[in-house]
Parts: C-alpha cells; structure tokens; sequence
C-alpha cells in the first residue's frame, strides 16, 4: 500500500507564512478553526467563486482537472503538459512533498504562465505594481503575492528546461460592465461542503462583454519574495527556500513547529474565547501560549494586550514580556492619564481602562451622563433608528456598474416616540435574482423618513458611506431615474459629505452616529474598548436596569410593535447565570451552516466587504442558488429579523444611556 504523502499546498504554506505553528493545527478536527478559507458563505460573499468561473470563461478552449485525488490529477495535468500549446484550469503540480493546484496554467511551447485569480479589486492607478512609497510590497496585497510566489517556485522545481512567469489576476475596478444580467449567469449549486458554479448554456467570451479582470504580471515581485526570508521560529528567519523546506518536513512528520506569539494571534482562527473544557475542541491559541510563556489556565483569565482596542503596538509589548493588559503601563500606551475632558472619551481612555479598570466613579462601568446629555441637546422626536444591509458584488448586475459597487438590498426602520412608544415602523428587502436594488432601496427610505422631521441615528459610517456612494451613482448615471434630483436631495439632507480640499458639508437632518455617542462617552470592560454594537449591546443588558425591566418579560412583538415578531419575546434573558446576547436569541439564518460560521462570516473578508458578511453571503444565495420557495422565504425571514435587531439595539441603547443619565451626571 502506497503510503499516503502529506503535501505543504499552496494553501497550508499560506498557513505557514502567517504563523508556522498553523501547519499543526489545520485539518485536525479535535482542533476549533474558525476559518472561512474552504466555507462557501465567505466566498459568496466575495463573489469567489464566480469571478474563478469567469477566468476560466475568458480562457477559452481551457481543460479543467478537477480529479480530487492528487496523483490522479497530477497525472493528468503531465499529460495535458505534453502539448506544445495548452491551458489548464487548476493544473495539479508537485515537486518533492510540495504540492500546487494552479488556478489557471497556460504553455506556449517552454513558456509557462501560473495565474492565481482572486476576487480582489484592483485598481491601476492606486495599487500599481503593489508596492508602498519605501519599495516595500503592499500588506494588503502580500498574502496574494506570497501565494502565486510560491506556486512559481513549485513549478520551476517541476518543469525543468521551461520559463515560468507568474501573474495575479484581480478584479478591475476600473472597467465597467457593458451587458446587463452579467451575474446571473454564474448560478451556484451547494453540496454539502463544497459549492459549484453552473455557467448559463450559450455563455461565450463575447457574451460576457468588457472583461472585468485584470491580469498583472508579478514576476519582479516574486523575485523579491524569493530573495526575502519567513520566519520558521522566534528568533529563526530563513531564506524562503530555506523557510518552505522547514514547513514542508514538519508538515510532513506532523511535527508543531515553536509558537510565534505576535498582535497576530488575536484574530487566530485557532482561538478559543476562553479555555476550552474536556469536551470542547482543542484551542491552539491556549497551546501556544501555554507553551510560549509556560502559561497554565488561570493565566488566561482577564484580558491580554491582544485586547486593547485598535492599539498597534502589541507586538512590541509581546516581545518584551508584557502580556497581561494589567501589565500595560501609561508609558506603554503613550498616555498621560487625564481624565476624560469635555469632548469625552479618546481612544488612549478607552485602551487604558481596558488595562486599568480606573475610571472616574469607580463601579461596574463608566458613563458620562452629563457628556451624553450635551450630546443629546439636539434630538427631536421621534426618534428614528435606521440599519442598512448591503453587498458589493464582484460582478455587477447591469451595465454601466463597476465592480464592488454597492448594492443596497435591506434597511430596518425603528421609532422611538417622546412618550416612549417604540414601533418597529418600516422595512425594505430586495433580493430578487438580477434585479438592482439600490434606486427602489432610497426611494423607500425617503418615504420612511420624510413623514417628519425627527433626528435620524446610524451606528458607525456605514449608512453614511452607503447613501454617499448611492448619491455619486446616482449623479454619474448616464440614464438616471425621472426623480433624480429629489432622490439626490433626500439624500444630501441626512449625510455628511467630504469635499475638496478637506472640508465636509452636513445635511440639514444629518444623521446622529450613536457609535461616535459610545466612543465618548460609554466604557464596559465586557466590550475590551470595542464599539461595535455587537459588543456594546451585551455590555449594555449587563449594566442597565431599564433594559433589564423593560426586556426582561416576553412584551416585545406583535402588531404595532414589531414587523416580524408575531409572538413576543423577552431579549433580556440569562442562562447559568450569565445575560444573554440578544443576538443568540434568534434561529440561525442557515439551516444547512453552522451558528459559529454564520457568526464568524465577517472574518477574513476582503477589505470592500468588511460589513455585515452573514448577510451578505444570505443575499448572495438568494441571488444565484437555485432555492426552493420555501427557503428562501426562511432565508429572507432570518434576513429581517436579525435587521429588526440592529435598529432595536440602537434603541435600546438610548433606552439605557437615557436612564444612566437621568440618575446621574457621572457613574
């Protein structure tokens, strides 16, 4: 019996550039991974796998090994090699233990061309040849980089006595789409674990239109990582030849490398949020640590520097031993220790009182009651609380739209009355296959806002962002709607607006940013200094008294109230004596993914879609799976509930702030 080899792939060697204890710890079920690399919600998010598809579309006469069994596909791909002129859709090719599937191989009698395509956006003017103002190469684009370096230097070892050059293929932001319907013809099929996608019949490289991707040549860059060194171990930097040798023989004898403790490992997807008991999978994260500082588990409780909020500095504070957030100096942070002055919190207070729960008042949590009142001057009822859902496909809807433009599909609409009445009042949701939401979407949200003239919250810029760049489309569009104008002053009157050279203009009825309200003036250590509302609503239900009398009984839904909780429900709930997370209140959008990787689907995204990633990859399967009706009605039910949440939560964090104010100044 042959004995079964254990490949350093392409993707195991991106593992391994990361951090190379990862090599370790992937694939072993008894460890948690919370990874998205393999899950089909994060590549429908991104659009992955149909700009994958349109690669191989643009290559025509290409021949697919698709045999999942490596010498299978390795022999293959040999024999295809043996033509003079051939191009292969995810070439299988080995050299040693090292082990490539190339996205798209062509040769041209000794020249040979490795292209890895990724649903990445490009953009010439500003990316270039992926390198920074000092030579360096772009950190955002290394990862790529490090992949298609890797697949050249498999191949060179592999095809002896030909050229290889090697190429990134990306999506073009700059190009446009010259047909419309472009994405539905690239239909997905689930099965079980792995997704297909299904090409329209009749789809040729003429039908597809402008090509939306652009293929760079990166052999100058490869050569630069070539050259460069990984590191292998603390302290242990080798020349990438060197590096790779290391990774593959440990890989291979399934030997763990040494921890690599760095900033890095906060967002490990080997991490565990705490512990893990006997029956819950292994967490590396704990291991490496464990090991790296001779840790045992009550070392772990409390926060790390790893938990200081948007702080850069904590790899240094690694390296010098400093590990515990209450090891943390003022010095450390750059801090002089002032109390919060009238303009609130700044980030330096928030990172401190992570480390030193010393804020003024003392207690539980600190709130500035007298700061979040001058905010609030302001507000004129009623109050609307507005959330936005949206995507940016890879591969736009209609033509005359660039790639990763947004698409807004979805708002939740909550008021909240002077008498304080609450009333889930309105709601939008598109998501028919081919069909582009974005005018129809600010026509609804006009209607919904227009009835008065009461001050309208967001939380963080999304909203904001999202109305701006419906505006641009709006102005740029070559056969714009007849209500042009009165949607473009609708929107001018609730956002704020960057203008040259640096100044910004505000609506009349700018929207209020409650995350901006959170930042300044609202610390619960639960939150580790973060103000995203999924940090901050739990954080809120463990300290406010009003949240917990007003929630705590099932009064919450039904006519008038709610839009789509027919049967009430009570959100303030504990289990083993802990306050629920709301949000762990609600089905799982999926019935065929886990709750954990619904959860963790915002991970790992690219940077045009850091946003809402469970629902992106919900809008996506409603947009190009072949769903039965009463699914996706599930599916869009899930979508409006979790919506109704996000405008709910903001309310009740006004509920709670108000009530925290009117019984004091300053806790």
């Amino acid at each position: 019996m042959n004995q079964v080899v254990r490949y350093l792939t392409k993707s195991r060697f991106k593992l391994a550039a990361e951090c190379p204890r990862k090599l370790y710890y992937t694939g072993k079920k008894d460890y948690l991974d919370r990874s998205l690399d393999d899950s089909f919600l994060a590549a429908l998010a991104e659009g992955g796998y149909q700009v994958g598809e349109l690669a191989c579309l643009i290559h025509p006469g290409g021949i697919r090994v698709d045999d999942l069994d490596h010498q299978v596909a390795l022999a293959k791909t040999a024999e295809l090699l043996q033509q003079d002129e051939v191009t292969i859709f995810e070439a299988a090719i080995a050299a040693g233990n090292l082990f490539v599937r190339v996205d798209v191989l062509r040769k041209s009698g000794t020249r040979i061309e490795v292209i890895e395509v990724k649903a990445k956006s490009y953009n010439a003017k500003k990316d270039g040849d992926f390198k920074g103002a000092k030579g360096q190469l772009k950190s955002d684009f290394l990862p790529y980089l490090q992949d298609v370096a890797f697949q050249r230097y498999v191949a060179v070892a592999a095809l002896p006595g030909h050229q290889v050059h090697a190429f990134l293929m990306l999506v073009d932001k700059e190009q446009s789409s010259t047909v419309d319907g472009l994405n539905q013809r690239f239909k997905v099929v689930v099965e079980g674990r792995r997704l297909k996608v299904q090409v329209t019949p009749g789809t040729t490289p003429e039908s597809l239109g402008q090509c939306l991707l652009a293929k760079v040549p990166v052999d100058g860059q490869v050569d630069m990582i070539l050259s460069s060194t990984l590191a292998v171990g603390p302290a242990d930097l080798r020349p990438f030849r060197a590096a790779v040798d290391a990774f593959a023989l440990a890989y291979s004898q399934d030997t763990p490398l040494l921890p690599l403790p760095s900033s890095a490992c906060g967002g490990c997807q080997f991490k565990a949020p705490s512990w893990p008991l006997a029956e819950q999978p292994k967490s590396g994260f704990h291991e490496c640590w464990s090991q790296a500082f001779n840790w045992g588990e009550p070392d772990f409780n409390g926060s790390t520097v790893l938990d200081l909020w948007n702080f850069h500095g904590k790899t240094q504070l690694i390296d010098q031993g400093v590990l515990k957030a209450n090891q943390v100096t003022l010095d450390d942070l750059k801090f002089d220790g002032e109390e919060p002055g009238v303009d609130g919190m700044t980030r330096k207070h928030r990172q401190w009182y992570v480390c030193q729960p010393a804020w003024p008042g003392g207690g539980e949590y600190y709130f500035d009651g007298e700061g979040y009142l001058n905010a609030r001057a302001g507000w004129k009822f009623p109050l609307h609380c507005i959330d936005f859902e949206t995507s940016a496909v890879a591969i736009p809807f209609a033509s005359g739209r660039h790639p990763y433009e947004i698409t807004a599909f979805q708002f939740s609409h909550h008021v909240v009355h002077e008498d304080g009445r609450v009333e889930h009042r309105s709601e939008w949701l598109c998501a028919k296959p081919g069909v582009d939401p974005n005018i129809d979407f600010v026509r609804a949200l006009r209607d919904a806002l227009s009835n008065d003239d009461g001050t309208i919250f967001r939380w963080s810029a999304h909203e904001n962002t999202v109305l701006n760049k419906l505006r641009e489309e709006l102005l740029a569009s070559a056969a714009p709607p007849p209500d042009k104008d009165a949607l473009v002053n609708f929107i001018e009157s609730i956002t704020s607006r960057s203008v040259a050279p640096k100044g910004k203009i505000d609506g009349s009825r700018t929207m209020v940013d409650l995350c901006d309200i959170a930042e300044k003036f609202y610390f619960h250590p639960s939150t580790k200094g973060s103000n995203s509302l999924k940090k901050v609503l739990p954080a809120l239900m463990k300290s406010s008294i009003v949240l917990r009398e007003t929630y705590g009984k099932a009064t919450y839904g039904g006519k008038g109230v709610s839009l789509n909780f027919v049967e009430p429900i009570a959100w303030w709930q504990e289990r083993d004596g802990q306050v629920m997370d709301p949000y762990a209140l609600l089905p799982p959008v999926f019935d065929d993914v886990s709750r954990d990787e619904t959860d963790a689907a915002d991970e790992g995204l690219s940077e045009e879609l850091k946003e809402g990633g469970a629902a992106m990859a919900a809008y996506a399967r409603l947009q190009f799976e072949d769903l039965s009706d009463t699914r996706r009605a599930s599916i869009e039910s899930a979508l409006l509930r979790y919506c109704e949440l996000d405008t709910l939560a903001m309310v009740m964090a006004i509920q709670a702030w108000d009530h925290m104010a009117a019984t004091s100044s300053r806790t």
